[in-house]
């Protein structure tokens, strides 16, 4: 036993050609975040206040689809949503539709912690917010021209179903903008996750996605911690986070089993997820293309990568 922990940026369909000034800041993103969190465990933070900093630092990230870099809806507004949960008490929050709120998963946090409630959302969520004096900024402060070029792109394209996470055009060499998460485990086998996202681009004003409905993008017990990414209505469909619990619980499954058990059982092409168990393992198994993903254990590994080679 040991501690671990994982983070993500996102899968879905992550070409290799990828230019170098869109891989190379994310993949830093990565490694940065993932020393904070390393640093964080070591230091003897919990596993709760480990997810949520990190994640804190992704929603920065103007290159993954949280935070500051959340896409646009179809009206070209920021509907955000966050969750967090412990693993051993299975205490968690969750928000939806904010569109203030620098960091949303903090708001989550405050969400479990100080109202009788697990989820906010839309405008209730953001007067919760105010109530709380979380950081908040202008609405134009997470509307950024390359996302707003994404939601023209989605709506040239005319699609239904306008993808994941993801605007994949010929037009644009930048084809991926993932939700974030991370799960961390000390080395006392505590557990928490954490999940933020800007939800689809395109998407219709008020669609929920999967990252705040707990068990469907988002989950931990005493066993595991989980964080789910790629095609919404998909991983809320099959309970993917829940689901990878479950195997461990009554079946018996290690992690790593259970995690590919859920991830070859799922749509081929929309699903990702990170996850750590109680005694120091972690996996990061996805069936898209790619996806942005770091890991790290107390015993030396160390991985950060795009693509499955």
């Amino acid at each position: 036993m040991g501690w671990a922990i994982a983070l993500h940026g996102g899968a879905g369909e992550i070409s290799r050609s990828l230019p170098l000034d869109k891989k190379q800041p994310r993949e830093a993103t990565l490694r940065r975040c993932l020393d904070l969190g390393i640093s964080l465990l070591k230091s003897g933070r919990t596993p709760l206040d480990v997810v949520e900093l990190v994640v804190r630092e992704l929603e920065c990230c103007p290159h993954f689809n949280a935070g500051r870099g959340s896409v646009l809806t179809s009206d070209g507004t920021v509907e955000m949503e966050a969750c967090i949960m412990d693993g051993n008490s299975q205490e968690c929050g969750a928000v939806s539709g904010v569109s203030t709120v620098v960091h949303p998963i903090s708001l989550a946090r405050l969400v479990m912690e100080k109202t009788p409630h697990m989820y906010l959302a839309f405008d209730g969520a953001e007067a919760f917010a105010r109530t709380q004096g979380v950081e908040i900024a202008e609405k134009s402060y997470f509307i950024t021209p390359s996302n707003q070029e994404r939601l023209k792109l989605a709506k040239q394209s005319k699609s239904s179903d306008y993808n994941t996470e993801a605007t994949p055009t010929e037009n644009e060499g930048d084809s991926h903008l993932g939700t974030v998460g991370c799960v961390a485990v000390d080395a006392n086998g505590n557990l928490a996750t954490a999940t933020s996202t800007g939800g689809l681009v395109n998407k219709m004003v008020g669609r929920i996605g999967d990252t705040p409905i707990i068990g469907a993008g988002t989950y931990a017990n005493a066993l595991c911690a989980v964080s789910a990414t790629g095609r919404g209505e998909s991983i809320i469909k099959h309970t993917i986070a829940r689901d990878v619990a479950a195997l461990m619980d009554y079946k018996g499954f290690s992690l790593e089993k259970a995690s590919n058990t859920v991830i070859t059982k799922s749509p081929q092409g929309d699903v990702g997820l990170i996850a750590v168990s109680a005694d120091g393992e972690v996996t990061m198994p996805f069936n898209s293309t790619g996806m942005f993903r770091a890991c790290a254990t107390q015993d030396g590994y160390r991985e950060v990568g795009i693509w499955s080679d």
